[in-house]
């Protein structure tokens, strides 16, 4: 799919900050992101909604986030929970259609900066960010 941002980041001819990536999946910070680690999660392969997606490709998506929750937890972003969440469909405000999970690191209290990165949607530090989370992800990812 050459018009597919997500299928360009997979194929390596556009830029992403990659958190994770094996085989079958690949996680990058959001170049939008409401939080600074904002990470989305997707499969190498194109599927265009959830409907497309195997319960093989589910369960390796899901581990893939889990696994970047738990370093947005243990890096110096120092997460208090996550967020993840999946956009399904134009009605549900998915805008890329490629399936992808958002892992949305979250504070205690942090309602009104949340609601700001919903607006704002920049990190100042995408390089310092993406070095933390990575720096926290397990051995051989």
């Amino acid at each position: 799919m050459s018009e597919c941002v997500f299928c360009a980041i997979v194929a390596g001819t556009a830029p992403a900050r990659m958190v994770y990536s094996d085989d079958h999946v690949m996680g990058f910070l959001d170049i939008r992101p409401v939080r600074p680690g904002h990470t989305l999660v997707i499969p190498r392969e194109h599927h265009p909604d959830l409907a497309g997606i195997t319960s093989e490709m589910g369960t390796r998506l899901f581990d893939a986030a889990r696994m970047i929750g738990a370093a947005l937890r243990s890096s110096s972003i120092a997460a208090d929970g996550v967020n993840v969440m999946i956009n399904d469909g134009r009605a549900a405000f998915q805008t890329v259609f490629h399936t992808h999970v958002h892992v949305v690191p979250r504070h205690h209290g942090d309602r009104l900066s949340f609601a700001r990165g919903l607006v704002m949607r920049r990190d100042p530090d995408p390089d310092g960010t993406v070095a933390a989370v990575r720096a926290a992800m397990p051995e051989g990812t």
